[in-house]
């Protein structure tokens, strides 16, 4: 019951009809309307042309990905060859292998979510305060007062009751959320007896739990890929949300007759989602997302997908109803027959709609002007944003920006950040130049094996016997004429230069790895000398190479990680608060470049201090219990599930510590031979206390004492004779 209560609150949280879920729906009349269209499509069109320059480069690191020669390029009749060495295509996934093996090697994202150093609104430490009863726990048993614990609030086992069915367990306690707040007084508790808790560093830890499960259920992990590919390629990856989703939860209950009927839920839950490089439209003069004033994704929609709108929150079907009745209107962009493998095909845009989804900010006396309906506390000078969606000339949802914060739902992300433009550079940009010689010396050198692989004949025809076959084979005999001196059939072998051609192949081959920073040994390339025929002289390679994918990880950490982590919180605060009830002085982090080592050395660094943690003058200084916690969450282990409260710590010790006493029982038991008496000495017979010697060491060779000296015993050296 309390679960579907949970799910029922949870319901009407998420289609309640506000401005904080949805967006304000804008009324206005059709001729502002149109204004507003105009304004929009305006601005789409100088997004447009701000980008041509871009989509150039973007075709050019395309056809080298593909092993595609452009139109522009026109090969001699001379030119047998039209090969295409694609060195690139390897380079552009080895970026590509790097980056989702540092994004998704560990077993979770590194987004983290942690406490600042000084929290604020809540405290770093919290006790719970035993001079005052926690309300809401009665004894149903009596205890007599001489066997009261004084910091027993309850635990699975015993009789205390707690309210809303929740329970507690001494010394840790299973739901934070029940624990009674007013009875935890702030700072650390002191009796280490009594039960403490973090309350800023837990709430860090839920929130971060929160964002994981949402990404991994929501599939981000693949739009996240995608994403990171573009990035490899073309230089910039964008990703889009955290949106709204509506997702099903299969359920299935049991009606009155006791049959299980299938009843889901449809709940609304964040999503991210990948959008390609080619639909999207930033603001030409920003140079990243935080500086765009507007941003514009361009959708291909057919009929169906146009219908399903009018399902989405405050879409005017009207507007949807009139679009279908015009038509399609989609035009393709030049683009996009270049990007077509089959250029002789089906046009694939027939029967589509274009679809503009705009996000920008607008003035807001215009605003006013155009229809919108904005408080009076908002000055005609302050700025509103806007989401808009267009299509045909016409204005299908029209809202103001839905989330608080104000933020435009879309993070684009550089391989390589290029400070003066938006978009960013990619691997095969890099190499774009070294790609193209590769392929010149390729194609000469298999142009000049064809001509030198086989003999040329240099014929003189007046040598020899007129009206004779000149075709060539092995024992083919040519007629020549008497008495006209000279050979009449010479074979030429022209110069075999492919050997230079193949060297300069190589050499810029090795530029191609200095240009992009991948190495081809890290990719694995056969054959490579040197120092990396030892296993540490690859690995002082290979950690050399890491520096240069340590840049792009920071990019992402920056452009993509960040914002995406602060952007998950929140939403959760906006919509989940309620159910959260997560209270703290919070932080996000982006962990992608130190997910190479920084775990690593954390926990290496929490082991030795473990390891001094034995040293009896130093271990009652120590919390031992937060210590071996801390350690666990280092190696992304849940301290919950494998350690042990302090109370079942200590019982584990009593029976670790029975076990041993069993066992050095029976080997005492077993060890018989050493008592007095089985090395060949009478029972009874006291011991003679050994004769150290004159060195002190009893016979050995090492030890403290006086050197003997000549005439003395144990002396080794020949006494001299004594004179008369």
């Amino acid at each position: 019951m309390a679960e579907e209560e949970n799910i029922k609150s949870a319901d009407s949280l998420y289609y309640a009809d506000s401005k904080g879920e949805q967006g304000e729906k804008m009324s206005m009349e059709e001729s502002v309307a149109n204004r507003l269209v105009g304004v929009i499509d305006s601005r789409f069109k100088s997004a447009q042309r701000g980008r041509d320059f871009d989509e150039n480069r973007w075709i050019t690191s395309y056809h080298n990905y593909r092993g595609l020669y452009p139109k522009n390029v026109k090969f001699r009749e001379s030119e047998k060859s039209r090969v295409f060495v694609k060195v690139t295509k390897t380079k552009v996934l080895a970026a590509f292998g790097q980056l989702v093996d540092v994004i998704f090697g560990s077993n979770k994202l590194p987004i983290g979510i942690s406490e600042t150093k000084v929290p604020e609104g809540v405290a770093e430490y919290a006790h719970l305060d035993t001079a005052n009863p926690v309300p809401g726990i009665e004894t149903s048993v009596p205890v007599p007062e001489e066997e009261k614990d004084p910091f027993d609030v309850g635990y699975e086992g015993d009789d205390n009751v707690v309210d809303a069915g929740k329970t507690f367990k001494k010394g840790k306690v299973e739901d934070l959320d029940v624990v009674v707040r007013d009875q935890l007084s702030d700072g650390p508790t002191p009796n280490p007896k009594a039960f403490e808790v973090k309350p800023a560093q837990e709430a860090a830890r839920r929130m971060e739990k929160l964002i994981h499960d949402q990404i991994e259920e929501s599939h981000g992990s693949s739009e996240l890929r995608n994403a990171l590919f573009e990035s490899s390629l073309f230089g910039t990856g964008i990703i889009k949300g955290p949106f709204n989703f509506n997702k099903t939860l299969n359920r299935w209950n049991e009606n009155e007759s006791g049959d299980r009927e299938y009843s889901p839920v449809d709940v609304r839950v964040p999503r991210i989602e990948f959008v390609s490089i080619w639909d999207f439209f930033p603001d030409p003069h920003a140079t990243n997302i935080e500086e765009c004033e507007y941003v514009f994704h361009r959708h291909k929609m057919n009929r169906s997908q146009i219908r399903a709108l009018n399902k989405m929150p405050y879409f005017d079907k009207d507007a949807i109803r009139s679009v279908l009745l015009m038509g399609p209107n989609y035009n393709p962009q030049e683009y996009e027959t270049e990007l077509k493998d089959n250029k002789v095909s089906e046009d694939t845009t027939l029967g589509k709609y274009e679809v503009l989804e705009y996000w920008g900010v607008m003035d807001a006396e215009y605003a006013r002007e155009v229809g919108i309906e904005l408080s009076n506390t908002v000055d005609d000078l302050d700025e509103v944003q806007i989401n808009a969606w267009i299509c045909n000339g016409t204005l299908l949802r029209a809202v103001v920006n839905p989330f608080t914060p104000y933020r435009i739902p879309y993070h684009a992300f550089p391989y390589e950040r290029n400070p003066y433009s938006f978009f960013g550079i990619g691997v095969a940009e890099n190499m774009d130049d070294s790609q193209k010689i590769m392929n010149g010396h390729a194609r000469m050198a298999i142009d000049n094996l064809a001509l030198s692989g086989s003999l040329v004949f240099d014929v003189d025809e007046t040598a020899l016997v007129g009206g004779q076959n000149m075709e060539i084979y092995p024992g083919k005999v040519f007629r020549r004429q008497a008495g006209v001196p000279g050979t009449a059939i010479n074979g030429l072998k022209f110069p075999n230069t492919s050997t230079e051609n193949m060297m300069m192949f190589d050499r810029f081959r090795q530029l191609a790895d200095e240009q992009t920073g991948i190495p081809s040994y890290s990719h694995g390339q056969t054959g490579v000398q040197s120092m990396t025929r030892t296993a540490s002289g690859m690995s002082m390679l290979l950690g050399a190479a890491s520096l240069n994918i340590k840049t792009v990880i920071k990019n992402l950490d920056d452009f993509l990680l960040r914002p995406l982590g602060e952007a998950y919180f929140q939403w959760n605060m906006q919509f989940l608060d309620k159910l959260l009830n997560i209270e703290g002085d919070l932080e996000v982090k982006a962990t992608g470049t130190n997910s190479l080592m920084q775990k690593e050395v954390r926990s290496q660094r929490l082991t030795m201090f473990l390891q001094t943690a034995q040293n009896p003058a130093v271990a009652p200084f120590i919390k031992i219990n937060k210590l071996i916690g801390e350690l666990a969450h280092s190696l992304e282990l849940d301290p919950d599930e494998i350690l042990n409260d302090p109370e079942e710590a200590a019982l584990m010790a009593q029976i670790i510590g029975m076990q041993n006493a069993g066992q050095t029982t029976g080997t005492e038991a077993g060890n018989t031979n050493q008592q007095p008496g089985a090395m060949g000495t009478p029972e009874g017979t006291p011991e003679q206390p050994q004769e150290l010697g004159v060195t002190g060491t009893g016979g050995g060779n090492i030890g403290t004492g006086n050197v003997p000296q000549s005439g003395e015993n144990q002396f080794a050296g020949t006494p001299r004779a004594v004179e008369g």
